[in-house]
């Protein structure tokens, strides 16, 4: 469980999240993406709250981006925050911080320039899209968007290279369709997310092996300690957790289709990613 950083959260107040068993606070800037109004407008401002957390262990899990303005895109966002991450981890050497959804090749080197303290999180559905597919399907639209081929390959690479400092984290987001088409009228924002979780390490695995087909990965990376390394032991080792017992059996030849609507508690619809098309079948052991 993790708590939303906010102007009302102090070092006591993570003193108390230790105690209640939080692992980590989310950042958000304030107005970038969706539940973000209350985010955060000046780091400075928690630099107590962040050297407790480094006295409690707690980890920060940033949303990595600088709201759009003056000089400032959607497809910049994300690079153009990375200094704030760079200030922070040299500000506070022992604190954990997690930059969640990676979504640029930057985005992965300014991780690695770091140490271990400073990891990055990839999603399913960005080892996928590029912006192209965002422009053209509502469903695919998220914060951070999908940005070129070559930023979705440097993901590829980063999720297949063995790196523990780069594992899994969905950001899977179940927002109601209509949410996502604008509201009633189609007169709203759209809600920015993409629904995976029900398919997540199956998605994964579809973008390791179109990786491998198009030539940008190396077969290896589908052998199964390499896959367990991202898609679990290295996220559970970098939030100190002890590591899964339980297996999952994936059938290489077996596929089925994904679901295109999942109604939860027959009143709310959410529409998968990869809507209709194939992918492979998946059962725990």
């Amino acid at each position: 469980m993790s708590l939303y950083l906010h102007a009302t959260t102090t070092p006591a107040v993570i003193r108390e999240a230790k105690a209640a068993g939080i692992r980590g606070v989310k950042s958000y800037p304030a107005g970038l993406t969706t539940n973000s109004e209350s985010g955060v407008v000046d780091y400075e401002s928690f630099y107590d709250v962040f050297e407790e957390m480094e006295r409690c262990g707690l980890v920060l899990n940033l949303h990595g981006e600088v709201p759009s303005g003056e000089g400032v895109s959607v497809l910049t966002a994300e690079e153009q925050f990375l200094p704030i991450l760079l200030d922070l981890h040299a500000r506070f050497p022992a604190l954990r911080i997690v930059l969640e959804h990676c979504s640029t090749a930057a985005a992965i080197e300014a991780v690695k320039s770091c140490g271990p303290n400073v990891a990055g999180g990839i999603t399913a559905h960005h080892l996928s899209l590029v912006v192209d597919n965002v422009v053209d399907d509502a469903f695919n639209y998220c914060k951070p968007v999908a940005k070129t081929p070559a930023d979705r390959n440097a993901l590829l690479l980063a999720a297949t290279s063995g790196n523990p400092k780069f594992f899994l984290g969905t950001d899977s987001a179940p927002h109601p369709s209509i949410a996502k088409r604008g509201g009633p009228d189609g007169k709203a924002k759209h809600a920015a997310g993409v629904f995976t979780q029900p398919y997540a390490t199956q998605y994964v695995l579809d973008a390791f092996q179109s990786g491998v087909d198009q030539g940008i990965l190396n077969p290896h990376v589908l052998e199964p300690v390499r896959l367990a390394g991202f898609l679990g032991e290295f996220g559970r080792d970098f939030y100190r957790e002890p590591r899964s017992l339980q297996r999952i059996r994936v059938s290489l030849n077996q596929t089925d289709p994904i679901r295109s609507v999942i109604s939860l508690e027959d009143k709310i619809e959410v529409v998968s990613f990869r809507r209709e098309q194939m992918t492979r079948k998946l059962e725990w052991i």
